[in-house]
């Protein structure tokens, strides 16, 4: 029997999605079913998701196509009209099994996002192929970046319940994970919509005192002006909290955030990274950056290129500026797309020089190692490493750094 087939783009809480959809699909039956979870954060995102669904009806002829996602959401009507496609689904409308159903008329099922209040959690037994979980903990976004187009895709911020979310934590646990991902649009933003507004923080804690056999839990991206003084603790204090943060800065300039119509200053991002870094000097910082938005000046592109020392920023996630039709910095004077493609090499050349000396500083130390393949992992701090010997994937082993090579360690179990 045919399998469905997901195709993810995007972020780790549509990775969580598309495990909900394949098992929505599962059970309404439909096995000759390719399903591609659109993105929308860039321009670039959305041409990709269009070629993918032209390449799956060219492979699988005779496979129901459904698309949803983020770019489905913005504009459902542009994806219907493509020949290939079956079914246009939106962000809400994905995660109902019903909205599966092969007998269903309507070619396209997408509502107004921004009228969703709720966010069910969904147990999930498992990840195809995949060594970690991910739970989403929240959805939506009440920030309006000029340069983002996400929360209208996605609607207002709204959480899970701290209860469900144990128990979903709980039940990956007993099925053999050892890592768990907390993920969301802006998982900072947790709780607020909750009886009591519990926080992140309080998230936290609770998965840690009620699920002890959970060996790794992670953050996704988080927005560094809300990294409180509970959370700094949490992180300094917790083992089993993984000391690697990836940090929606997405520029070190303080006129740059401004226009981005950010909630942190270029101050702020280096004293967040100081302090957690000096209750715990062992954490490592991803970032986003955008280079090339609009009416940024080369003096203020060098302010976020130093920026990637100013923090200590190892993994760099680099965007040159894409405009998003109906979003403020749309209409604002746009920065060239060559001098926009040129910074972001820029820095991501900073970004590979940053990782490898910190790689080059791993040698000779020992790390718990958690497997995603027979022959590679991540240690805590999420770099990548790899052995000769073959291991058990999803298992934490312990091992040696022996050495680099480009932008992997290179390991031996102990």
């Amino acid at each position: 029997m045919t399998e469905p087939q997901i195709i993810t783009f995007g972020c780790r809480m549509n990775a969580f999605e598309s495990e909900v959809m394949r098992r929505n699909v599962k059970q309404a039956g439909l096995n000759e079913a390719v399903i591609i979870n659109t993105c929308t954060v860039t321009a670039e995102a959305t041409r990709q998701a269009r070629q993918s669904i032209r390449r799956a009806r060219r492979e699988r002829p005779r496979a129901k196509i459904i698309v949803t996602g983020c770019a489905a959401q913005l504009d459902p009507e542009s994806f219907a009209s493509m020949p290939e496609v079956d079914r246009v689904l939106g962000n809400a409308e994905k995660l109902d099994a019903a909205n599966f159903g092969a007998d269903l008329d309507e070619r396209v099922l997408v509502n107004d996002i921004m009228s969703v209040t709720e966010n069910a959690g969904h147990l999930i037994d498992g990840f195809d192929g995949r060594a970690r979980a991910f739970v989403q903990i929240q959805n939506g976004c009440d920030h309006r970046c000029t340069f983002c187009i996400i929360p209208f895709a996605r609607g207002p911020s709204r959480s899970v319940a701290r209860g469900a979310i144990v128990a979903q934590v709980q039940q990956l646990v007993e099925n053999g994970y050892n890592e768990v991902v907390l993920t969301g649009v802006n998982i900072t933003d947790y709780g607020r919509d909750l009886p009591g507004a519990p926080s992140l923080s309080h998230l936290i804690e609770s998965l840690l005192a009620q699920v002890p056999n959970l060996k790794r839990l992670r953050l996704s991206s988080i927005d560094p002006v809300d990294v409180d003084a509970r959370l700094i603790d949490l992180l300094g204090n917790q083992p089993r909290l993984m000391p690697h943060l990836h940090l929606s800065l997405q520029a070190g300039d303080d006129m740059v955030l401004k226009r981005m119509k950010r909630r942190h200053t270029r101050t702020d991002a280096i004293k967040t990274c100081e302090k957690i870094r000096n209750l715990r000097p062992d954490t490592v910082f991803g970032a986003d950056l955008i280079a090339g938005f609009p009416t940024e000046s080369d003096a203020m592109f060098e302010n976020s290129l130093r920026l990637v020392d100013d923090c200590g920023l190892t993994y760099l996630h680099v965007f040159p500026y894409s405009v998003r039709p109906g979003t403020p910095a749309a209409k604002m004077p746009q920065t060239p797309g060559p001098i926009a493609k040129a910074r972001a090499a820029k820095l991501r050349a900073a970004g590979t020089r940053a990782l490898q000396t910190y790689l080059d500083r791993q040698t000779g130390t020992e790390t718990d190692v958690l497997m995603e393949t027979d022959h590679g992992g991540r240690t805590p701090q999420f770099a990548g490493i790899k052995f000769a010997e073959a291991q058990t994937a999803g298992a934490i082993v312990r091992a040696r750094v022996l050495g680099r090579k480009e932008n992997t360690l290179l390991g031996v179990t102990l």
